[in-house]
């Protein structure tokens, strides 16, 4: 049986596409199809893709001409592949004519003619509609998002607001981008989405106000600071039928997503203790992190970090939470949880004022997952075992501030029309103000 097999990422499945499948299955007797997985595409810079990665399996499945598909994630997997297979034909279309000789040395390869006059890049411009998106809030966070925002297809900052009119007028002189408006209502009524930057405590009413009006919604962590107030706007955004998504990056760090598919995939073995930290010294005590008026403090200014891998393994359901706290005028300095499930317990550290180690360990009955600082811009982890040799590294590319990330998904969200994201589920964001609610309501709180 003569093997052939070919790679791609078929995102916008088209004649092209199906075309060059089917001239490669005529090359052998079967074919292997391989689709290029979200990370990888994302670690040789596509964030353009309009469907992921199982849509795009899907569709390679319905043209019938693969009999078997695997997943490609990782630079030289071509070769592996090949040997691994036993693969007579490698197959790639003529565009690429000469890149992939380096493979002869391991199997025939056959450059395919493509199909004149259409491509994914032109169906994606056809398709793809601009989304105009505003800016509430011009603070540091703000001034990152616009550079970030110029990597992924399909957005232009329009428009730019701050209860501040200095402020925007420096936001916008200093970026070069969008049109200053003198109130929210104006800039709402200017864009498709807004993305809402200011202080904590004016994010549900800014979300609120923007879902009502159909707007699509990327609000800062924390998106709010009570359970009931979360849900709601979630739900509300379902009714009106637009995207409502917490602006958190490491949710959406291509590192941080793989090592919790590895670990769900059982390479640890069950698990029962995740342990979190993250800490920041900050001299400026007039900052607004510590005035308690402004919802400042160590867990509501970084607490839905260590949350996410806590939610993501272990779910929403636990048991038990306590906080420990050490207050300096009104505001948590330090703050550690303890979350209690039926079968794991887990730990959070966070400091405003104290400082700590910064990395996240995640301990399982065959072995456990170490992410040095900072973890929650993942680039690298390690599996560890019992018999070190067993021991895995893995290294990840992090691209700029990690914002492009959850703008990429944002805006594959309002396209595709996914009023949901699977990296960070309405269930754990919902959880993530529940946590900061128990936190202002002093429940199961203990000061030292």
């Amino acid at each position: 049986m003569k093997k052939v097999i070919t790679y791609g990422t078929y995102d916008l499945l088209h004649e092209g596409h199906i075309n060059l499948l089917r001239r490669a299955k005529e090359l052998g007797d079967y074919l292997i199809v391989g689709v290029t997985s979200d990370s990888f595409d994302r670690g040789r810079g596509k964030l353009n893709v309009c469907n992921n990665v199982l849509e795009r399996i899907e569709a390679v499945r319905r043209t019938g001409y693969a009999d078997e598909i695997v997943i490609e994630d990782y630079v030289g997997q071509k070769i592996d592949d090949i040997q691994r297979y036993d693969v007579d034909t490698f197959a790639i279309g003529s565009d690429w004519e000469g890149k992939f000789d380096y493979l002869k040395e391991y199997c025939e390869v056959v450059y395919l003619p493509r199909t004149e006059g259409i491509s994914s890049t032109m169906l994606r411009d056809e398709k793809q509609r601009i989304i105009r998106v505003g800016i509430a809030g011009c603070g540091s966070i703000a001034r990152r998002f616009v550079p970030e925002s110029s990597f992924v297809s399909g957005v232009t900052i329009t428009g730019i607001y701050d209860t501040e009119p200095s402020a925007a007028e420096s936001f916008v002189q200093n970026l070069n981008t969008g049109h200053i408006f003198d109130s929210y209502e104006a800039l709402l009524e200017g864009v498709d989405a807004v993305y809402i930057a200011t202080p904590h405590l004016s994010h549900y009413r800014l979300a609120k106000q923007a879902i009502v009006a159909r707007k699509h919604v990327l609000c800062e962590i924390p998106l709010t600071l009570n359970r009931e107030e979360a849900a709601e706007l979630y739900a509300l955004a379902e009714q009106n039928g637009v995207v409502l998504m917490e602006a958190h990056k490491t949710a959406h760090c291509p590192a941080f997503n793989h090592l919790m598919v590895m670990i769900k995939s059982g390479v640890i073995g069950e698990v029962v203790d995740v342990e979190a930290s993250l800490s920041r010294l900050l001299p400026d005590k007039t900052r607004r992190e510590f005035d308690a008026t402004q919802a400042g403090g160590s867990l509501y200014e970084s607490g839905s970090y260590p949350l996410l891998p806590i939610f993501r393994l272990l779910g929403t359901k636990y048991e038990n939470l306590n906080l420990y706290s050490r207050m300096e005028n009104g505001v948590d300095i330090f703050t550690k949880g303890v979350i209690r499930y039926p079968r794991a317990v887990c730990s959070f550290k966070l400091g405003l004022g104290v400082k700590t180690e910064g990395n996240l360990i995640i301990s399982g009955t065959k072995g456990y997952a170490y992410v040095e600082a900072p973890w929650w811009k993942t680039d690298y982890f390690e599996l560890r075992y019992e018999d070190q040799n067993q021991n895995k590294k893995f290294f990840y590319k992090w691209d700029g501030d990690g914002l492009r990330y959850e703008i990429q998904e944002w805006i594959s969200c309002i396209l595709n029309s996914r009023l949901t994201s699977s990296r960070l589920r309405r269930q754990e964001s919902i959880a993530m103000a529940g946590v900061m609610q128990q936190f202002t309501e002093r429940k199961n709180f203990i000061e030292i």
